[in-house]
Formats: C-alpha cells, structure tokens, sequence
C-alpha cells in the first residue's frame, strides 16, 4: 500500500521534540529521507529508543542532514550515513547520547540504528539502516555488551535501500585521520538531499 505523507504540524510534533519529555510519548514519529536514489521513509520507534529519536530528530529539524552522503556501503550488511558532507568534510555535531540498544529492538534488514565508536555512549549523528539480518549487532550478541541501538524501521522505499547497498565501492585517503583509509565508499557519491519530519496520512 503506497503511504502519503505530510509534513507535521508544528504543534504535534513539540510534544515528541527535542528537550521534551519523550517518556511520555508512545506514538512513532516519520521522517522521509530524499535521497539521490530515491525515497526512504523511516518509523521511529519513540517508545523502545526515546533518547535516539528526539537526537535524530533534532538534527532532521536542524537540516543537519541535508547534503550529506551514504559514506559507508557494504553490501549485504548495512548502509551508513550521517557525518559527510559532499566534500567529504566531517559536520560538527551534537553531545553524543547514551546506548539504549537493551530496547530489545533488533538489528534486522531494513531497521535503522545508530552508528558507534568504541564507547559504546559514543552515537551522535550518525547511522545506518541494515540491509541484512545483523542480529550479531544486539545487545545480546554483541561482544561488548552494549550492542547498536535500533531506533526505527524502513517502511517505505526498501528498493531505494536495496538499490543503495548494491553500489559499487572504493577506499580512499581518510578525510579525518592521517594516513589511513577510508573504505567502502560508494565511487558515485549517494546524497541525502533533504530529511523532514512527515505524518503518516
């Protein structure tokens, strides 16, 4: 069934913001993705992973997504974005947050989780939606403990997932750390042109 969308009124959405008590609000919150290759749109799961949502929204309504490439490919696992530009220039970001991956939500195909470094507290803008069952990525599988925290799902535009995760990858000069690599990088850049908070109609 082909979904239409809105965008949310201003009103509706304070009360699931940023800076609002999430723990209180049950209801998913949308937000489409306009991408390079099409359209992804994403229910975020603001009962299980409050803190992740009003973090990823905050930065939907900050337009912190806009222009920012699919920087990370790797096909069969997941498809990452979040923190470069077009000119592959880092973007500055917000306090990180804390792992909520014991929501007991799961890392499989077409859910979105927050990307991590080594602290497992350590997510701020970043993210990816996984393009396989990457169940070795929840909190009780993963090694450290914490796992990546599942914040939402794809419900319209898995082809457009689909379609990213097949694109054919490079390594190249990382942008942040000298003398080392950046890998998996799409050859042709994949651009997310615009995010916005939508209603489900």
């Amino acid at each position: 069934m082909v979904l239409r969308f809105a965008l949310v009124a201003a009103a509706t959405f304070a009360a699931m913001g940023f800076g609002i008590d999430t723990a209180t609000a049950q209801e998913p919150v949308f937000v489409q993705l306009d991408t390079s290759e099409g359209t992804i749109v994403l229910e975020l799961n603001v009962e299980k992973a409050p803190k992740s949502v009003a973090n990823f929204v905050q930065y939907v309504k900050d337009g912190f997504y806009k222009d920012v490439i699919f920087h990370r490919v790797i096909d069969g696992f997941m498809i990452q974005a979040g923190g470069y530009d077009t000119d592959m220039k880092m973007k500055k970001t917000l306090p990180t947050i804390r792992n909520e991956a014991g929501n007991r939500l799961s890392n499989e195909k077409y859910t979105i989780a927050m990307a991590r470094k080594g602290d497992p507290h350590s997510a701020d803008s970043q993210f990816f939606i996984n393009t396989g069952n990457n169940t070795n990525l929840d909190r009780a599988n993963f090694q450290d403990g914490f796992g990546y925290t599942v914040f939402g799902r794809v419900i319209e535009g898995q082809e457009v997932v689909d379609r990213i995760g097949k694109a054919a990858t490079k390594s190249i000069p990382d942008p942040v750390i000298r003398g080392a690599l950046m890998r998996d990088v799409p050859v042709t850049q994949i651009v997310i042109k615009d995010a916005r908070v939508v209603e489900k109609k």
